[in-house]
């Protein structure tokens, strides 16, 4: 696979994400994991018909196993 002609908004966005990188990754954060794709495509179309977005799942079901694992305590 052959690169991309620069060009210069190319150059842009090159030089703006090498000073802001370090910046974005202690501001967020990423788990990177994989399922399989029948369980994605589910969870997927459960948020889309539900109007939830993905950091909403994330949040919702940590606080959900925090209270489970203290009610286990």
């Amino acid at each position: 696979m052959e690169k991309k002609e620069d060009t210069p908004i190319r150059v842009a966005r090159r030089k703006y994400e090498a000073k802001v990188k370090d910046k974005r990754k202690a501001k967020s954060g990423n788990f990177g994991t994989m399922i399989p794709r029948d369980l994605f495509e589910e969870i997927n179309a459960f948020l889309a018909e539900n109007n939830i977005t993905k950091v909403t799942l994330i949040r919702e079901g940590y606080e959900a196993l925090k209270e489970k694992v203290k009610d286990n305590k």
